[in-house]
C-alpha cells in the first residue's frame, strides 16, 4: 500500500513543472478531475450548442458594431462631416491613421489586461466605454477635437480583436474555430451593408440636428446597450460559466485540452516573450497582416468618397457599398464553412488564404489598370478587395490554433495587430488630397499590399508543413504522444516546446 502511495506521490510531482503551479493553467485542476470523464458524443454536441447559443450572438454583435464605430467617419463624410468639423487638406485622412495610432499604443496594455483581468467582463466594459465615446464624436468641431475623440476609440476598441481571438482557443477545439470565428467577423460584411441602410436612411433626414451628427448617436447608443447585455451575458472561463452545469464545465474543458494549448493561465512569462520574437511565424504573421491592412482603408473610411469618385452620386455612395459587404459576408461564411469541413484534408484554411488574396490581387490590378470611366467595371474591382475579410481572419485562426502557451499566444497576437495597425496607419497616407478623385497612389499601395501578404502565406504554410512532417517523423519513433502533448498544453507549454504539439494548415 504505502509502495503504491510513493508511486503515485512520484507521478504527481513530476507532472508539475520546475516553475511550479504558475505553469498550470488557470483550469487545470477541473481539467485533472475531469481527465477521462465519460461522457456521450451527444453530451459532448450539446455542451457545444450551449456554448454556441451563449457566445456567437454576442460576440457577432459587439464585432459589428466595433466595425461600424470606429468606421463611422465613412458613412458621415458625405453628409458634411468635414464642414462640421472644420477639416482640410489631409485631415480627414489622419483620422483613419489617428485611430491606429491609438489602437497600436493600447495593444500591449490591453494583452496584459487580457491576460490578468476576467476576459467577459473587461470585454463588456469596453464595449460600453467606446460606445458613450463615440456619442461625444457629435461634440467635436474642429481637428483637435475630433483626432483626439478618434484616437481615443482607437485605444478602447484596442481588445476587441485579441479577445475574441483568445476567446476562440478557450472555448472550442482546433477544428470548430474557423466557422466560429469567421460567425463574428463575417459582420464586417453585415456592417458594411447594415452601415449603408443606416447611412441611407439618414441621409432622408430633413430636420434637426446636421445628417452627419446622427451616425455617431445611432452606432454609439447601440454599442452601449449591446455592452450592458455582455457585462451580464459573457461569460469569463469555461471553469466558471454559470450558464454550464457543473458536468458541462467539466466536459467543456477537457473538449479543448485537445488542443494541445490548454485555455489561460494569467502568469506572465517572459521566456514566452523571447520565444515569441524568435519564431519566424510571429513576423511573418506581422508582415502579413501590414500587407493586407495597408488597402484597408479604400473598403473603411474611404469607400464612400472612392465610390463617389466613380460618379454615383450621394445617396448611391451608400447603397453602392452594399453588395461589396454582401461579397464580404459570403466569403466569409463560405471560406469558414470551408475551412471548417475541410480540415485536415486539403490544408483548407491556407487554401482559402490564397485564393481570397489572388482574387483581392485582381481587384486592386483593375483599379490600377481600368479607365476612369469605367465606373461600374471599377465599382465591381473594388467589391471583389472585399475577400480581402476573409484572408485576414485566417491568419487569426493561425494565433488562436497554431501558437500555444498563453503568454506567448497574446503576445504573437499583440505582433500581430501591431502590423494591423501599422497597415492601417500607412493605408489612409497613400490617398493623397492632390491626386482627388483619381487615388491612383492607394490604389498601387492597394496591389503591393496584396502581393506582399500572398507572399507571407506561402512562406507560413511551408514553414508549418515541413515543422509537422519532421514532427511526424519523431513520434513514428515513439518521441512524442498525443496524451503528452494534451498534458504539456495544459502545463502552459508552447508549440515549439510541445513536440506533441501539430499545426492545422
Amino acid at each position: 500500500m504505502s509502495g503504491d502511495t510513493k508511486e503515485n506521490d512520484q507521478v504527481a510531482v513530476s507532472s508539475v513543472p520546475p516553475e511550479g503551479l504558475s505553469d498550470r493553467d488557470d483550469n487545470y485542476a477541473i481539467y485533472k478531475e475531469s481527465h477521462g470523464l465519460d461522457y456521450t458524443t451527444e453530451e459532448g454536441k450539446k455542451v457545444l450548442r450551449k456554448i454556441d447559443f451563449r457566445l456567437v450572438p454576442l460576440l457577432f454583435v459587439i464585432y459589428m458594431l466595433q466595425y461600424l464605430d470606429k468606421n463611422s467617419i465613412n458613412f458621415a463624410s458625405v453628409y458634411g462631416l468635414k464642414k462640421g468639423t472644420n477639416l482640410h487638406g489631409q485631415d480627414y485622412s489622419w483620422l483613419g491613421s489617428i485611430f491606429y495610432i491609438g489602437y497600436l499604443i493600447a495593444q500591449w496594455p490591453a494583452g496584459f489586461a487580457l491576460q490578468k483581468l476576467p476576459m467577459g467582463k473587461f470585454l463588456s466594459i469596453t464595449t460600453i466605454m467606446w460606445g458613450a465615446l463615440l456619442m461625444t464624436t457629435p461634440a467635436c468641431h474642429n481637428f483637435a477635437g475630433i483626432a483626439a475623440n478618434r484616437f481615443l476609440l482607437g485605444f478602447i476598441e484596442a481588445a476587441v480583436n485579441p479577445g475574441f481571438v483568445l476567446m476562440m482557443s478557450m472555448w472550442y477545439t482546433t477544428r470548430e474555430q474557423p466557422l466560429r470565428l469567421e460567425a463574428w467577423y463575417c459582420t464586417n460584411g453585415i456592417a458594411t451593408m447594415f452601415g449603408g441602410l443606416i447611412g441611407y436612411a439618414v441621409g432622408h433626414i430633413t430636420t434637426g440636428l446636421p445628417r452627419w451628427m446622427y451616425v455617431f448617436f445611432i452606432f454609439g447608443a447601440f454599442s452601449i446597450t449591446t455592452g450592458i447585455v455582455a457585462l451580464l451575458l459573457l461569460p469569463d472561463l469555461p471553469s466558471t460559466a454559470k450558464f454550464l452545469t457543473e458536468r458541462e464545465r467539466a466536459i467543456a474543458v477537457d473538449r479543448v485540452a485537445v488542443n494541445r494549448q490548454g485555455v489561460k493561465n494569467h502568469h506572465f512569462k517572459w521566456y514566452q516573450v523571447w520565444q515569441a520574437a524568435e519564431d519566424p511565424k510571429t513576423w511573418l504573421l506581422f508582415i502579413m497582416a501590414v500587407g493586407a491592412q495597408v488597402p484597408n482603408s479604400a473598403l473603411t473610411s474611404f469607400a464612400s468618397i472612392i465610390v463617389g469618385s466613380f460618379g454615383f452620386d450621394t445617396l448611391g455612395t451608400q447603397y453602392m457599398q452594399i453588395p461589396g459587404g454582401a461579397v464580404q459576408f459570403l466569403a466569409l461564411i463560405i471560406g469558414g464553412f470551408v475551412a471548417t469541413k475541410y480540415d485536415g484534408r486539403f490544408h483548407s484554411r491556407s487554401a482559402c488564404m490564397i485564393v481570397a488574396n489572388t482574387i483581392c490581387i485582381l481587384g486592386s490590378a483593375l483599379l490600377v489598370g481600368l479607365p476612369n470611366n469605367n465606373k461600374w467595371g471599377r465599382l465591381v474591382a473594388l467589391w471583389l478587395c472585399y475577400f480581402q475579410g476573409l484572408g485576414f481572419s485566417m491568419s487569426l485562426t493561425m494565433v488562436s490554433s497554431n501558437v500555444a502557451g498563453y503568454t506567448k499566444k497574446q503576445i504573437t497576437g499583440a505582433v500581430l495587430f501591431t502590423g494591423y495597425c501599422v497597415g492601417n496607419i500607412i493605408g489612409p497616407q497613400t490617398f493623397k488630397d492632390s491626386e482627388a478623385p483619381g487615388y491612383h497612389s492607394a490604389y498601387i499601395a492597394m496591389l503591393v499590399g496584396y502581393s506582399i501578404k500572398l507572399v507571407s502565406i506561402v512562406a507560413l504554410y511551408l514553414y508549418m508543413y515541413f515543422e509537422n512532417k519532421k514532427r511526424d517523423r519523431a513520434a513514428m519513433e515513439g518521441l512524442n504522444s498525443t496524451e503528452e502533448g494534451i498534458e504539456n498544453g495544459m502545463l502552459d507549454q508552447t508549440e515549439i516546446d510541445n513536440k506533441g504539439f501539430r499545426y492545422f494548415l
